[in-house]
């Protein structure tokens, strides 16, 4: 890639990035690493829960910042069997160009005290060491430390000047975690590039705003009640915010559209359905590419200072901009 003019990147670049939290399910690794395979040049990011990679007995390894050791708000990895199933599928995601990021490890979100809304520096630190440690003592495990260059907070909590001061300490360059108002273009804060979690309107809510985020979209629809009789409803309601949301970047501002989800079976599978469904759809799509942070981060390394900055100028979309969307039967109204 050369570097380019703004109107060469309008042009030419619409980055699609799907990501899931906590990555330790077998039959949902298996499916995406054969859809990405399939699609084509697809590549995409998984935050690793660390604890996945302790087995149940070896839980007090773990020390959670303020907790007693062996205490998390998630499961530990299981038998030795599950956690070297796990580690295979890291391996086979590492050699298909899969990038592995840091969800952390106990997974305490607010009321689970202390939660990592209320971290220091300090404990975020200790909690990195903890899981770069999980990591380096994985049986097998071809995943390093130097593979894993940001991550995404439980919850999307923290204070997060501690959280980048702690990310920058350990030589990592972003995070995912933040909300914006739309689908905006990164920007470096505190030396890392924050990659937004969009809020956007969701047309069967009748517009109501809600983080793209597969779980923030079930309790927006019913207030997360594992209703699997409406599993094909919660489908298409959010394939249709994928695809409303993806064409306004498209002819819009072309900022990198972060699609985020779990390996979860939630409504019989409806929005793990709707993941890989969309990742079939969308990362087919000309001038479009499915690729991971660290790859945008790259290209973004590729542009001049001026580009960027008028890049970050362009009005974020899916928002509070001003567009009226159609796509099939979903309209999206943004007034």
């Amino acid at each position: 890639m050369s570097t380019q003019t703004l109107a060469d990147v309008l042009r030419s670049v619409d980055a699609v990035l799907f990501s899931f939290d906590g990555a330790g399910s077998h039959e949902h690794w298996q499916k995406m690493l054969d859809r990405s395979r399939r699609v084509g040049n697809t590549t995409f990011t998984a935050f690793l829960s660390g604890i996945y990679l302790l087995t149940d007995a070896q839980r007090t390894q773990y020390v959670g910042p303020g907790h007693l050791p062996g205490k998390a708000s998630i499961s530990f990895g299981g038998s030795p069997d599950e956690v070297r199933t796990r580690i295979d599928d890291l391996n086979a995601a590492k050699d298909r160009g899969i990038e592995i990021g840091t969800h952390y490890n106990g997974h305490f979100c607010k009321g689970d005290e202390p939660s990592v809304g209320h971290w220091t520096v300090q404990q975020w630190r200790l909690e990195l060491d903890q899981f770069f440690k999980f990591m380096a003592d994985a049986p097998g495990l071809r995943v390093t430390r130097d593979d894993v260059k940001g991550g995404r907070t439980p919850c999307l909590e923290g204070d997060f000047s501690a959280v980048f001061e702690a990310l920058t300490s350990r030589t990592m360059t972003y995070d995912s975690s933040k909300v914006s108002d739309g689908v905006a273009w990164p920007v470096q804060q505190n030396g890392v590039w924050e990659f937004w979690m969009p809020e956007v309107r969701v047309p069967a809510l009748g517009n109501k705003k809600v983080v793209m985020m597969d779980y923030n979209l079930w309790y927006a629809l019913n207030k997360a009640k594992d209703d699997k009789s409406r599993k094909d409803e919660f489908t298409r309601d959010t394939m249709d915010v994928y695809r409303a949301v993806y064409k306004a970047a498209y002819n819009g501002n072309r900022a990198p559209l972060v699609i985020a989800n779990h390996f979860n079976d939630w409504v019989g599978g409806a929005f793990s359905d709707a993941a890989e469904a969309y990742m079939g759809d969308v990362c087919a799509q000309p001038q479009t590419v499915c690729t991971t942070y660290s790859d945008v981060i790259k290209w973004m390394g590729l542009q001049t200072p001026a580009t960027l900055e008028a890049l970050r100028k362009l009005p974020v979309v899916g928002g509070h901009a001003s567009y009226s969307l159609e796509y099939g039967t979903a309209k999206l109204e943004v007034p």
